[in-house]
């Protein structure tokens, strides 16, 4: 790295997808449609769940709330890539532009890990504790367990991003993916970064190692009551509302844990940038997909609004 730092503006640049035209139309496409359809479906996800009256629980108030997170969390990433990937030239951010979408970034991202946990509570409860289920998941503790993932993202995410961004940058750089993400901007300071790595570490473990283990230890005393169960129907319907929360958490814990709970030394900008795909871009489409097939009550809900909407 150099050894003096810029004394003008500092920007970043992301290091393209491709230069031939082909592949970045091809690129641009793909992303595009992606984005769409996150949109499309989340926030139709959304507006179904606070229109049918049926939704109304604490289960459809806590999916509301992960399809808004996922809207914004999408839109923190996606118009800035889609803009640079058709760039003639490489697309420039500047220091507090790249700070602000990071902030974002962590904050959206580490409220809805959080919430995942919080879903796997209300679905621990409603299976383990049917009968105290409405009296435990009240409404005053639901809104208070919704603020508190966005309260507990909101602090770390500053916490990080202040620390981070107080590092010296040494001039211009290019940042390895297509959005700014920690190891990546930690990569290009001109200054000893183990501390901020030691960081990073503690905040992945709060967001991703600590929520996956309450969500593991939820689903043993699920999986416990459910194999209780005397009738094959009962059994079917308390694991088929469980099963889509459980495949989110398997796609977004997964992925975070193959980029932030690794060794810094080990990181590889190439599997960086595939995995982040997945988890900016893939993810957020599956997400709406895998509650609307899996879940009987909001496909009911789905066909009624669609009823009316046509006839």
């Amino acid at each position: 790295m150099e050894d003096t730092n810029q004394t003008g503006p500092i920007h970043f640049h992301f290091r393209p997808f491709s230069k031939l035209p082909e592949v970045q139309v091809l690129i641009f496409v793909i992303f595009l449609v992606l984005y769409v359809v996150s949109i499309s479906g989340n926030v139709s996800i959304f507006l179904l769940i606070w229109a049918s009256r049926g939704l109304h629980t604490p289960m459809y108030f806590f999916l509301a709330n992960l399809a808004a997170l996922e809207v914004s969390y999408s839109s923190t990433i996606a118009p800035l890539t889609l803009a640079s990937v058709l760039a003639s030239e490489s697309t420039l951010i500047s220091l507090p532009g790249c700070g602000a979408q990071m902030f974002f970034f962590i904050f959206l991202g580490s409220a809805d890990c959080i919430l995942l946990a919080v879903m796997a509570y209300d679905r621990f409860v409603a299976i383990c504790h049917p009968l105290r289920y409405s009296v435990i998941m009240s409404w005053g503790l639901c809104v208070r367990l919704a603020l508190g993932s966005l309260l507990l993202g909101f602090i770390l995410a500053m916490q990080l991003t202040v620390l981070i961004f107080q590092l010296p940058f040494c001039s211009s750089k290019e940042i390895s993916l297509f959005y700014c993400d920690v190891l990546p901007v930690l990569r290009l300071a001109c200054a000893d970064t183990r501390v901020h790595e030691a960081t990073l570490f503690v905040v992945s473990v709060i967001v991703l190692t600590i929520p996956f283990l309450l969500i593991s230890l939820s689903y043993v005393f699920i999986v416990s009551a459910v194999l209780k169960i005397r009738s094959a129907e009962g059994r079917h319907k308390a694991f088929s509302t469980c099963s889509s929360h459980l495949t989110v958490v398997l796609l977004q814990y997964g992925c975070g844990s193959l980029i932030y709970l690794c060794p810094s030394s080990s990181y590889s900008p190439q599997r960086g940038r595939v995995v982040s795909v997945v988890y900016t871009f893939i993810t957020p489409v599956l997400n709406p997909l895998i509650y609307s097939m899996r879940n009987r009550e909001l496909k009911d809900a789905l066909r009624r609004a669609a009823d009316r909407f046509l006839f």
